[in-house]
């Protein structure tokens, strides 16, 4: 994950390498410019990860949050190479808002770092073809509600492609859903569910 710096739009907030996920602090998150130099903390992070939020930063600034992980199912149907369809309500939120990569699969310079950003014109969510999911938000909150319920769309998809061909959603319909439920005050407003649940559980990571 990757937060813009609101004062600095140039650097970014990120979770560093070498710590897991289930066990990360706030403490741990650092501060890097779009090179990867670390400005605040002292905890190395994935300079390939880095290379690719930094293009998305730096091409969208209207782009605050970034996530991206090797999901279970995202990274199943990223093999396919093609977008999640509008075949139940949730999946439909998706619909005409995913930039489909498949060329470059894997960044490891800047030209091929900002080709694979330029795919997010108008789109805030990617699949990268054999790699995963990308989400994006004007918030956190936002770009996190998107991954999960990206990677929950993808099981979905796996499960009734193999058991049929399943019936898709009227495009008009599937338009309709998104703007709505799958807006960005709507999926902020339904992260805090999952934030209220985890704050009660522990707030030790917020140390």
């Amino acid at each position: 994950m990757t937060v813009r710096d609101p004062q600095n739009p140039d650097q970014f907030w990120a979770n560093p390498i070498g710590v897991s996920f289930n066990q990360m602090r706030a403490s741990d998150i650092v501060l890097v410019d779009h090179s990867g130099s670390l400005i605040s903390g002292s905890k190395p992070v994935n300079p390939v990860g880095v290379l690719l939020h930094a293009a998305i930063h730096r091409a969208h600034p209207e782009i605050v949050a970034v996530c991206h992980a090797h999901s279970v199912y995202g990274s199943a149907w990223s093999a396919f190479g093609r977008p999640i369809a509008p075949i139940t309500q949730d999946t439909a939120i998706f619909y005409d808002d995913q930039a489909v990569i498949t060329d470059p699969r894997v960044a490891l310079d800047a030209p091929s770092a900002d080709q694979f950003a330029a795919a997010f014109a108008g789109k805030r969510t990617g699949i990268q073809s054999g790699h995963g999911l990308f989400t994006t938000g004007a918030t956190l909150d936002e770009a996190a509600w998107r991954f999960i319920t990206m990677d929950r769309a993808c099981q979905v998809q796996l499960l009734a492609e193999a058991a049929g061909n399943p019936q898709q959603w009227p495009a008009e319909m599937a338009l309709g859903l998104k703007s709505g439920l799958g807006s960005p005050e709507f999926c902020w407003l339904s992260y805090q569910t999952l934030w209220d649940d985890l704050i009660a559980q522990t707030s030790d990571f917020l140390d």
